[in-house]
């Protein structure tokens, strides 16, 4: 509802209006066709100028300066020193110490080969090294993008029927992630990741959170029959329909290391200084629960392990990817989902830290850096990865000040790869399931949703959709259904603008909403409006039922008080930021109306292409005759106050 919808024309009071200096509107400057659509695709696709370095500098200067823009490693890099290099590699090894343990527990997550995270930890951190512009982002696998990718594939295949085809479909959608990821930042594209708002981002996260929290139930309990589906309802009913699968020896292992787990990870949020704590837990609870297992044979006792994992680093997969066939649909539909949300993520954890350090993260460059990092990973065995928040978090409070710092934890894994895959033979999924929900704890953040709840309740409303359609529908139900609420919200904006009634402060010339300034008074004579949105086919009808109320509305009110009735409807066009032929027309027909009645339509302070689009409109001024066409509200009044004066006088 808008505010002014139930807007009465309360003050009883009338004010007299002093006469004062008019000044003329002045069209703006001519430009042509050519000049103003080259204008308008400059604002929509480079709103930040990225040529602007270019200007001035001679043809050697601009190589240089281009290079530096696609590679920001060769901007950094020639002023790299020893000191930057010890804040990054104590940086790159603690990420590394939590990049392993989470890149295992993902790849299971999304019912991938645990040796797949790994890969997905080696290769995409190398690439956003060259091309990425975050000095913090951490790169590797996500738990969301992990769960939607695996949910939306399990829907037609499985990774236990078919595994070698469930892979295949997964660097194929990882192929398309990228694709699509890397199109958007080149073809300045970006502000489509931009209808995932705030409120939906954080409903959603904090949906896909309790449900990747519950699907690790399977392992905290050791359930062997669990169901495939991501909605709260089939996951509660495998739970308790299944208790006689239940191990106590799990269940005990579990709940003992995700207290160690959570515990780690209040003490980090409580002391930033001690973030190696929360960083290095989950590498602690994987050795220490390797060491239980092979030491008590624990295998053998109801307790499932990962089992052993190929050595080596990763084997090329460009022959494993689909073009073609039947499940074409299914990666283009998964490649896109996921590939929007890691790159909403990944966007908005560089732009969180940048702006701690104070310095700017381009998100153009970092769609490149993201789409092409995912394209080369999934050639070499990799699947989706962007910029993790809690990975980059342990990365900032670790002190890296470069992107070194995913170099050096890429080279830490691939040494274990290499050298240490054996020692997690004996790891237990137990463990795993515990460090994903100790991850994904913290992607819901009900501070934030008060907040939300605080400020916009529609906003909150928004929110409540993600949330409840990612847990009892589904991961990209849910985000669909959010998407298109705040998708109608925006278009409930642009369909029902706001129209004010407008009234005198004693004293100025200042016109003011009545509704909000009590101490605003009406001009006998006169109804004020204020027109705050753009007029286009979308409003116009809305618009014109609009006024015609509240010029009857006036009118009633000015009958009941024996006062005059309305000599002149003043239009303040000034937050009227564009017009089409549709809102052309309506300033037309409220003319006519207002003719019919005796009064008279004024338009104040229309900008620049409104103005010139009333003036190619109006060949005959019907419109935008002189005298009704003024600068600010007060000149309007202050003039046509004086013509009401002069009339009543010769009519006397």
């Amino acid at each position: 509802m808008e505010p002014n919808a139930s807007n009465s024309m309360q003050p009883d009071h009338c004010l007299e209006i002093t006469p004062m200096e008019v000044h003329k509107v002045v069209p703006p400057p001519h430009r042509s066709t050519i000049q103003k659509l080259k204008s308008r695709l400059k604002e929509t696709f480079f709103p930040d100028d990225p040529l602007r370095q270019f200007k001035g500098q001679p043809l050697g200067k601009k190589w240089i300066l281009a290079a530096q823009y696609f590679f920001p490693i060769l901007q950094w890099g020639p002023n790299y020193s020893f000191k930057l290099f010890k804040s990054d590699i104590v940086s790159g090894l603690t990420i590394a110490s939590l990049a392993i343990p989470q890149g295992i527990s993902y790849a299971k997550l999304a019912s991938l080969p645990p040796i797949v995270g790994l890969y997905s930890s080696f290769v995409p951190p190398l690439v956003y090294a060259v091309l990425g512009s975050s000095r913090d982002l951490a790169v590797g696998p996500v738990s969301i993008a992990s769960l939607i990718l695996g949910s939306m594939l399990k829907q037609e295949v499985s990774p236990t029927n078919d595994p070698l085809l469930f892979l295949q479909l997964a660097f194929s959608s990882t192929f398309f992630a990228g694709l699509f990821q890397a199109s958007l930042g080149l073809l300045r594209l970006g502000f489509i990741i931009d209808f995932l708002s705030k409120a939906t981002l954080i409903g959603f996260m904090a949906g896909a959170a309790i449900i990747v929290s519950l699907q690790q139930l399977k392992s905290l309990l050791g359930i062997t029959h669990f169901t495939k589906q991501m909605n709260l309802v089939p996951v509660l009913s495998s739970v308790f329909h299944n208790t006689n699968e239940w191990s106590w020896q799990t269940v005990l292992m579990g709940f003992c290391f995700l207290v160690f787990l959570l515990l780690a990870r209040h003490v980090s949020m409580k002391k930033p200084k001690l973030f190696w704590v929360s960083a290095g837990a989950p590498l602690v609870s994987v050795t220490l629960s390797t060491i239980l297992v092979f030491a008590f044979k624990a295998q053998r006792h109801g307790i499932s392990v990962i089992g052993k994992l190929q050595e080596g680093l990763n084997p090329p997969s460009w022959n494993m990817l689909h073009f073609h066939g039947s499940y074409l649909g299914l990666v283009v539909k998964t490649g896109l989902v996921t590939g929007i949300i890691s790159l909403a993520e990944g966007i908005a954890v560089g732009r969180t830290f940048a702006a701690l350090k104070n310095y700017q993260v381009d998100g153009n460059k970092e769609m490149m850096a993201i789409g092409l990092m995912n394209v080369i990973g999934s050639t070499t065995s990799c699947y989706i990865t962007t910029g993790a928040f809690s990975r980059s978090a342990v990365n900032h409070n670790a002190g890296a000040k470069t992107a070194v710092s995913n170099i050096i934890m890429s080279v830490t894994v691939m040494v274990t790869l290499l050298f240490l895959m054996p020692l997690f033979q004996y790891t237990p999924n137990v463990v795993l399931g515990a460090i994903i929900v100790t991850a994904v704890i913290g992607l819901i953040d009900i501070p934030a949703a008060c907040q939300i709840w605080k400020i916009d309740k529609f906003d909150f409303v928004v929110m409540l959709c993600a949330f409840f359609g990612v847990i009892l529908v589904s991961v990209q139900d849910g985000l669909a259904i959010a998407v298109g609420i705040s998708i109608f919200k925006i278009l409930l904006q642009v369909t029902r603008p706001k129209t004010l009634v407008l009234g005198n402060i004693p004293g100025t010339d200042i016109f003011r909403n009545l509704h909000h300034y009590k101490e605003a008074m009406r001009i006998p004579g006169f109804l004020i409006l204020s027109i705050e949105a753009p007029i286009n086919f979308a409003n116009t009808t809305y618009l014109k039922e609009r006024i015609l109320r509240w010029i009857d509305e006036y009118e009633t009110e000015e009958d009941t008080k024996r006062q005059s009735s309305i000599h002149f409807l003043i239009l303040d066009l000034s937050a009227v930021s564009s017009i089409d032929t549709s809102g052309v027309s309506l300033l037309k027909d409220l003319k006519k109306a207002l003719e019919n009645t005796g009064a008279e339509l004024v338009l104040v302070n229309p900008v620049g292409e409104v103005l010139e689009k009333l003036q190619r409109a109006d060949d005959v001024r019907d419109v935008m005759s002189p005298d009704a066409l003024y600068l600010t509200v007060g000149e309007a009044v202050a003039a046509l106050s004086s013509t009401m004066k002069g009339r009543s006088s010769s009519h006397v």
